[in-house]
């Protein structure tokens, strides 16, 4: 079980700390167990500061903990504080990855020819990197994009697989259609065609902004005859 170890301290020497933290990470690399830590300063009081340090599990914490440098890093970090630090041990009992289910969402509603619903959750000055559109396009262009595809298939998306860092999340999907409508001037053939592809989306404030598209597109186009084998 993900476990996450919350630390509270109050210090007016906060660069100082962040460099002994810095040299925290560069002695014990490659043995440190935590994959994530973030610190946040306090809005109102300047010298409040609060990490989050996540851990694949409690074990793993006390390895972290049990390290030789650990012990000496910490009793340094006391000295830097204006008081001593509170430490929370929290067993995560709800992990939501809510970036993460925009972008499966946005992909179900995508198969489903649901645009209106597909674009709730873009922003208005959205961006889309498309390799088969000779420049950037924005939102109005991006469902018109959507529109055509579906005009010329009846498709839709399995995701295949999720990597969420930061603001981006991206997205290794397969697509499969049924080839109904002119596509590049290819008359409709009732192919079953398929492809697969991957989209990295950028989000602010739980909103897509941006995405970037790379797919098989030579690929699809030998499946409808276009291009020899």
């Amino acid at each position: 079980m993900t476990f996450v170890q919350l630390i509270d301290c109050r210090t007016s020497r906060f660069d100082e700390m962040n460099r002994l933290m810095d040299t925290w990470v560069e002695q014990t690399k490659g043995r440190r167990t935590a994959t994530h830590a973030l610190v946040g300063k306090d809005r109102s009081d300047a010298s409040h500061f609060v990490e989050i340090v996540e851990f694949p599990s409690y074990e793993e914490a006390m390895r972290n903990s049990n390290l030789p440098e650990t012990d000496k890093i910490f009793q340094d970090m006391v000295a830097l504080c204006d008081e001593m630090p509170t430490f929370t041990d929290l067993e995560v009992v709800r992990d939501e990855q809510l970036n993460r289910d925009v972008a499966r969402e946005w992909f179900e509603r995508a198969g489903k020819g649901d645009i209106d619903r597909m674009f709730e959750r873009v922003t208005d000055d959205y961006l889309d990197h498309n390799p088969a559109n000779p420049g950037d396009t924005g939102l109005r262009a991006a469902r018109e994009e959507v529109a055509g595809w579906r005009r010329a298939f009846d498709f839709s998306f399995r995701v295949d697989d999720q990597i969420a860092q930061e603001d981006r999340v991206c997205t290794r999907w397969t697509w499969t259609g049924r080839h109904k409508g002119d596509f590049v001037g290819i008359p409709a053939t009732g192919q079953n065609v398929t492809m697969t592809g991957m989209t990295c989306q950028r989000f602010r404030e739980g909103m897509i902004c941006e995405s970037w598209w790379e797919y098989d597109r030579a690929g699809l186009l030998e499946q409808l005859g276009v291009l020899g084998e």
